[in-house]
């Protein structure tokens, strides 16, 4: 599993990427998180609002930061 953090590195993108971390831990998966901080490369995913969240090269989260509950949902796919 891929998953990247798009985003400035602003507290928004530290808190999706640490409610991220929470529900790996709740799957039992030990994925390292990458990061994009490059405008041109955060939009090139079509994210135009950050933080955003990537799962193996697909957009799931734009704009938003989801509940640790509902990151175990998209990422238990």
């Amino acid at each position: 599993m891929d998953i990247k953090v798009l985003g400035p590195g602003c507290r928004n993108c530290e808190m999706l990427e640490a409610r991220t971390r929470e529900a790996l831990d709740e799957l039992g998966l030990q994925v390292e998180i990458g990061k994009v901080t490059d405008p041109m490369a955060i939009a090139a995913y079509g994210v135009l609002t950050t933080p955003g969240l990537v799962v193996d090269e697909e957009v799931v989260v734009s704009g938003k930061i989801p509940t640790a509950r509902r990151l175990t949902e998209l990422l238990s796919r």
